[in-house]
């Protein structure tokens, strides 16, 4: 068999890169004469640059910013044919906030805002991947960074967005204008509003350390800020539907303050499997197999396995799952394409285990995987 091992991160644990040949591993235990094509993907979260660093080459260049805690944090920025890549979790990743100090409500942006300046001078194309931060500011952090307005308002976290005065956002419309010359890609890797039941609070901020109630009470603020900003540049310039615009709640609404600046929003997944040529390795594969720390309804909303399904819906090529955990319904996963999915750790034992060697379970579990999809050649 041709197998395409397409996995994401597993988010604390295994780098995308580590994920494949983890995969890669327990396959080749079970069938080493199967063809294995690794192919490490992101959909804008943790490792996004570093994805498209591999496939495409391009200038690896290192920079220091603020993190969500306001701490120095190393970054890096990909520059490839006039384009700048950078990723939201280099400056307020959630990798980055010791689990005793995970708060939202004081968790900020501003390092990414000066990842997007640097970018903006180093290219005319700036494509900012989007997913896995510790924060909940709407972008307001960002702004800040960029001038739009006083960062001891904007930059001090979520929480602090519920009493913004009128003109807390004086100079974001100088901001856009600035940026005008410059195309701006928000790679979301969620199709989620900033508002809502799905949005950046209701639906991220509880996973990020937030309390129910700190959850809803950043849900309230990220309502004023978006009136403070929208109002800011008015509705000719931003629309009142913006805070419905898919992947504007992405990032903890990041893509909302992107696309203030008149970013276009694409599917972060999108513009990976796009780089690393994942149409043609799947016409030369008869079996995929992706994967993710967590399968759950978020990874149906943009997520690497999402994407992979679909594109391997269409083409006609099965696709299956090996996570470390699967908190998804089987009818969910059918409708995007996913054959069927495998957990690594399904009770608090595993899960303890899997913590402690995240590699060699998730080689032993692709094993049994391979068992079935690959059984050996009657005798």
């Amino acid at each position: 068999m041709r197998v395409l091992l397409a996995p994401d991160c597993f988010t604390g644990t295994l780098t995308a890169a580590q994920a494949a040949e983890a995969l890669a591993a327990g396959w080749a235990d079970h069938a080493p004469d199967d063809e294995l094509d690794l192919c490490p993907l992101s959909d804008g979260g943790p490792g996004f640059v570093d994805v498209l660093h591999r496939s495409m080459g391009g200038q690896l260049r290192s920079l220091t910013v603020p993190g969500p805690l306001g701490e120095d944090v190393p970054a890096a920025m990909l520059v490839v044919d006039g384009t700048a890549y950078v990723e939201s979790a280099h400056a307020c990743g959630l990798h980055l906030v010791p689990v005793e100090r995970r708060d939202p409500t004081r968790t900020t942006s501003t390092g990414l805002g000066a990842l997007l300046e640097a970018a903006a001078e180093a290219a005319g194309r700036v494509v900012v991947g989007l997913g896995g931060t510790g924060t909940v500011d709407g972008g307001a952090g960002l702004l800040a960074a960029l001038g739009a307005g006083d960062p001891g308002l904007l930059g001090r976290g979520g929480g602090a967005l519920a009493d913004l005065p009128d003109d807390a956002l004086a100079g974001l419309a100088a901001v856009r204008d600035r940026f005008a010359g410059t195309e701006i890609v928000a790679a979301t890797d969620v199709d989620v509003p900033l508002l809502g039941f799905h949005g950046a609070a209701a639906g991220f901020a509880e996973q990020k350390g937030a309390t129910p109630e700190q959850a809803q009470q950043l849900g309230t603020a990220l309502g004023r800020f978006a009136e403070v900003a929208l109002g800011a540049l008015g509705p000719d310039v931003a629309p009142q539907r913006l805070v419905a615009e898919p992947g504007a709640g992405a990032a903890g609404g990041i893509g909302f303050a992107l696309l203030l600046l008149g970013a276009t929003r694409r599917s972060g997944t999108e513009t990976v499997l796009e780089a690393v040529g994942f149409a043609d390795r799947l016409r030369r594969s008869d079996l995929v197999v992706t994967g993710e720390g967590t399968v759950d309804w978020q990874s149906m909303r943009g997520k690497v396995v999402a994407g992979v399904a679909h594109e391997g819906l269409a083409a006609g090529v099965p696709v299956v799952v090996v996570a470390g955990q699967v908190h998804a319904g089987r009818r969910e996963m059918l409708s995007v394409g996913i054959e069927t999915a495998y957990a690594v750790a399904e009770t608090p034992e595993q899960v303890r285990a899997a913590l402690a060697d995240p590699a060699g379970t998730l080689r032993a579990r692709t094993r049994r995987v391979a068992r079935t999809w690959s059984p050996p050649p009657r005798k």
